[in-house]
């Protein structure tokens, strides 16, 4: 009797354990992530999009429609950047805390620039700060996205980043309330898995960060962590041409 209780017992261990998984990959599914074998939780087409870096990138069409929601500059400026970037990635912080200051003050102010902020969640942790980032006022969330990356270490490396995250969103004026409806709004999350996939997809994105610059019409597409120096060369080239 007792062997068989023990059986019993770890039979419905081993079912709740693998309801649990069911029930987790489906909500992961609805929300646009996957598991891979060794546990990592990350967005569907990831695998789409390394597949696409053997094929020749495609053209980015004169008429594509980029997202324009949390731009910085001249409406006019003849030059657009666009950051597609993951608060979640250390050369995206690198890029956002480092090397875009220097392209403000260069270019940005004089009016020969526009940003463009892109978010491009590669976890849920990330998709949850880029969650929280909708929901702050157009005006702040420039200061938000910088704090995201400034203490990226913080909640990136906590056993409960989405608390710590909430936190950083109150501090931004966001109240526990509000932060908890915009971490479960399906409707933003769609979109921005939207830009994400559209990103993959049409213009070729293969990694964080990525870059989009914009100039009479045409876009090209520049993967990978830039510096300063090798930015700032690429706009200098469009402006004299």
């Amino acid at each position: 009797m007792k062997l068989e209780k023990i059986i019993k017992n770890v039979s419905s261990f081993v079912a709740a354990v693998v309801i649990f998984l069911m029930a987790g990959g489906m909500y992961l599914s609805s929300k646009g992530f996957e598991m891979t074998d060794n546990g990592e939780i990350v967005l569907m087409n990831r695998a789409y999009a390394q597949d696409e870096a053997l094929k020749e990138l495609p053209v980015i069409p004169d008429n594509y429609v980029f997202p324009s929601e949390h731009s910085e500059g001249a409406a006019d400026a003849p030059v657009v950047l666009y950051e597609y970037s993951s608060f979640g990635c250390s050369h995206c912080a690198d890029f956002h805390l480092n090397t875009l200051p220097k392209l403000r003050d260069k270019y940005v102010k004089d009016g020969k620039l526009r940003l463009v902020f892109v978010p491009f969640p590669i976890d849920r942790d990330s998709m949850n700060a880029a969650l929280l980032g909708e929901c702050m006022p157009e005006d702040k969330y420039a200061a938000f996205a910088d704090l995201m990356y400034k203490k990226q270490r913080e909640w990136g490396l906590s056993r409960n980043p989405e608390k710590i995250l909430k936190q950083y969103a109150a501090l931004s004026g966001l109240n526990s309330e509000k932060a908890e409806a915009c971490l479960h709004d399906d409707d933003v999350a769609r979109e921005i898995l939207l830009n994400r996939q559209n990103g993959i997809a049409q213009l070729g994105i293969q990694g964080t960060p990525s870059f989009v610059i914009s100039h009479n019409g045409k876009s090209e597409l520049i993967g990978g962590a830039q510096t300063f120096e090798n930015m700032s060369r690429i706009i200098d080239d469009k402006l004299n041409n």
